[in-house]
């Protein structure tokens, strides 16, 4: 673990955590005492996809390891600037879904409210690095008019809080959001994915419990951790406080090459996520989003690894193997075969 960080983290408000995230790719190369070869690399990719880690999640890393499986996940690689055929700026079509400002709406019965563009950290695999953001800012007449285009379809009875990441707005936003959303009668769920929870657990406030949990609608947070070392005695207590508020928790992942694609590493999240009230839910593959092509793991990679889950944990604790094609009605689940070798 790193210890001399430049922000005091035990006393920092979110706010401020979040505002002096490390962004050049020079200090956080310096913090964690590595190869200044990687340098240029990290500049050039950063160019084009910026890098974003905070002080909470830098602390959890191993100075000195280029391979640390948190590092591997922020870190500006050389390698992203590499065209690699089918890996695209849109992998799933979003912006075909991009109804109006605001709105994605591509599955029967739900749809994605863009809460803010921020996010809390720049992940080098999100399927959304390219996501036309500055169209999806909302002013406080698209806010009306995204909510109007929820109430006047009485099919949609779940509304899921996205981004960005949809907790980088601030509690008073998110309660005015919610307690509009809970005054539609057709809306039956609220469902928030974010990755904030992880790698700034100081953003779960008295006044985000109360901004999530004031209404009639029954609340399910989906985290996003890909792995076990992400998982520390701050992250905890901010799971405890939201399991106190009656919020559901799950998690999803990504299957990253050079991260989690090893048994143990799988097996290790899930137990710790599971022993703590966070159930696994999904493990994606990998969109083929432009520049992410170094974390890719194969089908047969996937469902071997997942097989072998199968025989090792009890069901619960194994999250559901998908891939999101765009145009689906939903994720596309992936057949996995037990594996016992």
């Amino acid at each position: 673990m790193i210890h001399g960080s430049s922000v005091r983290v035990e006393s920092a408000s979110w706010q401020n955590l979040l505002a002096g995230s490390i962004t050049d790719p020079r200090v956080l190369l310096a913090r964690l005492k590595l190869d200044p070869g990687l340098l240029a690399g990290a500049l050039a990719a950063g160019r084009e996809f910026a890098l974003r880690v905070p002080e909470p999640y830098l602390l959890r890393m191993q100075p000195g390891n280029p391979n640390d499986p948190l590092l591997r996940q922020v870190l500006p690689l050389g390698e992203e600037l590499e065209d690699q055929p089918g890996y695209v700026t849109d992998p799933l079509g979003e912006q075909h879904s991009n109804a109006q400002p605001g709105i994605i709406h591509k599955y029967h019965g739900r749809l994605l409210l863009v809460v803010t563009a921020g996010c809390a950290i720049n992940c080098r695999y999100c399927f959304r690095r390219h996501f036309p953001y500055a169209e999806n800012n909302l002013s406080t007449a698209e806010w009306e008019q995204a909510l109007d285009y929820i109430r006047q379809d009485s099919s949609i009875n779940e509304v899921i809080y996205s981004g960005g990441d949809p907790l980088a707005a601030n509690d008073r936003r998110i309660a005015w959001l919610t307690r509009q959303i809970a005054d539609i009668p057709h809306i039956k769920r609220l469902r928030v994915h974010t990755r904030l929870p992880v790698v700034i657990p100081q953003r779960v406030t008295d006044g985000l419990i109360e901004a999530l949990s004031a209404t009639r609608l029954p609340v399910t947070m989906v985290l996003h951790c890909n792995h076990a070392n992400e998982v520390d005695a701050q992250m905890l207590a901010a799971t405890q406080k939201l399991k106190s508020a009656n919020i559901t928790l799950l998690n999803q992942a990504v299957l990253l090459r050079g991260v989690n694609n090893r048994l143990e590493d799988q097996m290790a999240l899930s137990e710790v996520l599971g022993d703590n009230g966070v159930l696994p839910y999904y493990l994606h593959l990998l969109d083929h989003v432009r520049g992410a092509s170094h974390f890719h793991c194969s089908d047969a990679e996937a469902k071997h690894l997942v097989g072998q889950l199968l025989t090792r944990l009890p069901g619960y604790l194994v999250p559901r193997l998908v891939r999101e094609i765009a145009g689906e009605a939903g994720k596309v689940p992936i057949h996995v075969d037990l594996i016992t070798s």
